[in-house]
């Protein structure tokens, strides 16, 4: 398990497919139809795994119902701090013409035995974000059938003990409805 205090700048390594193979690309979930016959398949149409598409729609168990339009392309993350697990999908638009990138929106998953209700979601991303909890302007919000906090750029939600949700964007890019609609589409599957 990779342990920061932050999330790594590192594009994680992508499988490369090649036309018409054989090959199971195991980290990705794909086969080809050549691989089912391969392994003994009779069925004229082998079930095949969600594709690349279907599966980046989800990040650790939460489907990605909503986008807003004019992000940038996504990399995904696993880090740890503080006995807590993110994973997050992070889509960045760039580079400009200094080269840098622009973060336009996140959506991450907390995993932790100390994520027991929103009020402890609260006290660990205060710790986390570096935030004043006597300065940090946070509402109550509803995110589905979640309650959640949301500030002007971020909004985090409490899904069961142990497991919680985060979805923060450029608010100098896309409005509060975008971040509500996002943070409402993210949730575990059915």
């Amino acid at each position: 398990m990779l342990q920061s205090s932050r999330p790594s700048r590192a594009v994680p390594h992508l499988s490369r497919m090649v036309a018409g193979s054989a090959v199971v690309l195991a980290s990705l979930g794909v086969w080809t139809a050549a691989t089912a016959a391969a392994v003994g398949s009779s069925a004229p149409h082998a079930a095949v795994s969600p594709s690349i598409e279907q599966r980046a729609r989800t990040v650790d168990g939460f489907v990605i119902e909503h986008l807003p339009g004019g992000i940038g392309k996504p990399s995904d993350f696993e880090y740890e701090w503080e006995d807590v697990i993110f994973h997050s999908r992070v889509w960045e638009t760039g580079p400009d013409p200094d080269g840098a990138f622009k973060v336009d929106l996140t959506a991450k998953t907390l995993r932790g035995e100390k994520l027991t209700d929103l009020e402890a979601l609260k006290t660990f991303l205060v710790e986390y974000e570096e935030k004043d909890a006597a300065t940090w302007e946070l509402r109550p919000v509803k995110i589905g059938p979640y309650d959640g906090l949301a500030a002007a750029d971020e909004v985090f939600y409490f899904v069961s003990p142990g497991l919680a949700a985060e979805v923060s964007l450029d608010r100098d890019r896309f409005t509060e409805d975008d971040l509500i609609s996002t943070a409402i589409g993210f949730h575990p599957e059915a």
